[in-house]
């Protein structure tokens, strides 16, 4: 689950992190009342869930509270690369006097968080990396003991950041405690900023949070906005499902992670292309595969299925049973191809003898016969 900065700064601040102040608003003037209360210069930073928000115009400075409703009233309602701002974070515009970057991300080379620090900060971490990557620094946080301060101070070091370094590493480590505490996949703050007065402090964050952790956090369920997410995705948690929207035309359904993610390699190997991600996880009945091929066949930009079964715990008669069904209420129009293997296989094959569905030995022929068909009928297009 992505946060908003302003919810990433909230939580930032639950930890000790210094974030500038201010507040987020829906309408001018709630901005305009905001900015009073801050009382000094302010900036005013839609909030939408995309990159890049200065360079549309999203980020603008307000001098007053009369200015501050009047850069509000522009940025309310603007378009940002498909999403509409709805919300405007006002916050006290500091004053920098040098920017960096500090940011903690999984990495599974290390089976831990890795921390990462560079002196280029206000620009996005991704063209660095790419542009100048001895210009990071990068550090394997121990997953037992954390991140301690003599490490966050030796790191900074190492990465050449100035100003007070004490302080530095300080917010390093409430960058960790946030990170831990809430059970993030990744923790930025971009910039970490050193003021013209010396003071440390986060300039703009940005946290996404562990959707299998959430159990153990309710409270920032608060946080979620469904309408910001792909209503099929909204859906699909619903029912327990693995779901990712994706701009292909081949639907894919599958058991396990690992055979769903080969099966879209599959797809676009034999030169189709993937509309979805969907994981009916294992021991899925009849119902779940009932589920799972409406819910695919909801997005208009289907226009075939590969359904890829392996059965353990989910057994390959138990899937027919939900196809079948699908097809029984008028609900799979469009070319299905099927490959079982595994428990109850024949039973499977018995129960979808003389139905509309094409049954394949292996994934591989599957989908090469489903991205002919579809593409021979001009569904690519």
């Amino acid at each position: 689950m992505k946060l908003h900065e302003y919810q990433a700064k909230e939580l930032l601040a639950r930890f000790g992190v210094p974030v500038p102040a201010g507040k987020v608003a829906f309408t001018p003037e709630e901005a305009k009342a905001i900015a009073v209360s801050v009382g000094k210069m302010t900036v005013i930073k839609a909030q939408v869930h995309v990159g890049g928000r200065g360079k549309a115009g999203g980020v603008k400075l307000a001098k007053d509270a009369n200015e501050a409703f009047d850069r509000a009233s522009d940025i309310l309602g603007m378009d940002i690369k498909g999403l509409t701002v709805k919300k405007v974070l006002v916050a006290e515009a500091v004053d920098i006097a040098k920017e960096y970057y500090c940011g903690l991300i999984v990495d599974r080379n290390v089976q831990s968080y890795t921390l990462m620090v560079s002196k280029e900060g206000g620009v996005d971490i991704e063209e660095v990396a790419a542009n100048n990557p001895d210009a990071i620094t990068r550090f394997a946080i121990d997953p037992i003991r954390g991140l301690r301060p003599f490490e966050a101070r030796e790191v900074a070091l190492k990465a050449g950041l100035e100003g007070n370094i004490n302080k530095i590493a300080s917010m390093m480590v409430g960058l960790w405690n946030t990170c831990v505490g809430v059970d993030a996949s990744l923790a930025e703050i971009n910039p970490l900023v050193v003021t013209t007065a010396g003071d440390i402090i986060a300039a703009d964050a940005k946290i996404d949070l562990d959707d299998n952790a959430l159990s153990r956090h309710p409270e920032l369920m608060a946080y979620r906005e469904l309408e910001a997410e792909h209503p099929l995705e909204v859906e699909a948690s619903a029912f327990g499902f693995a779901y990712v929207k994706l701009d292909g035309y081949i639907g894919v359904i599958g058991n396990g992670a690992g055979l769903v993610m080969t099966s879209l390699d599959v797809v676009a190997r034999v030169g189709g292309k993937a509309a979805n991600f969907l994981d009916i996880g294992g021991g899925a009945k009849a119902d779940i595969v009932y589920n799972a091929v409406k819910l695919v066949l909801k997005d208009p930009d289907v226009k075939g299925v590969l359904i890829n079964i392996f059965g353990g715990i989910t057994r390959a008669d138990e899937v027919a049973k939900g196809v079948i069904r699908c097809l029984e209420e008028g609900i799979l129009t469009k070319p299905v191809a099927m490959r079982v293997a595994g428990t109850a296989v024949e039973e499977a094959h018995v129960l979808l003898e003389g139905k509309p569905i094409n049954i394949y030995p292996t994934m591989m022929q599957a989908a090469t016969s489903l991205v002919n068909e579809v593409n021979a009928a001009g569904g690519k297009a």
